[in-house]
């Protein structure tokens, strides 16, 4: 019905950088909010960033000031643009949505495989 489809993670050095993307595919009428989200090993999953429709974004305060997040509704992709890269920030990131389907009605997607970020000290 809807995917999600994350890229772009890898193994970094502190201080660097990586960007990620989250495609959103299937039968969607149009998204509201987008998110990352990022689970550390033996943590639990806790939210990174969000963006509304209309741009409107929320941080961590562990990544505000380093984490840029945006989409391009067209092409229903969300972005993580993350900078100086810490050793802490290392975990697997997902993206999730919150949209309307062509059915109309409301849908959280589920969460997507995601991809793993890996920063080195």
């Amino acid at each position: 019905q809807v995917q999600l489809v994350e890229s772009g993670g890898g193994l970094v050095q502190a201080g660097g950088s990586l960007r990620l993307s989250c495609a959103a595919s299937g039968s969607i009428f149009s998204i509201n909010v987008m998110g990352w989200y990022r689970q550390a090993p033996g943590k639990q999953r806790e939210l990174v960033a969000t963006i509304t429709s209309g741009g409107y974004t929320n941080y961590a305060a562990a990544v505000k000031g380093r984490f840029t997040i945006s989409r391009d509704n067209a092409k229903r992709t969300v972005y993580l643009q993350m900078n100086s890269l810490k050793p802490e920030d290392t975990a697997v990131y997902y993206c999730n949505a919150d949209l309307l389907l062509n059915t109309g009605r409301h849908h959280v997607t589920d969460w997507g495989q995601g991809t793993q970020v890996t920063v080195s000290s």
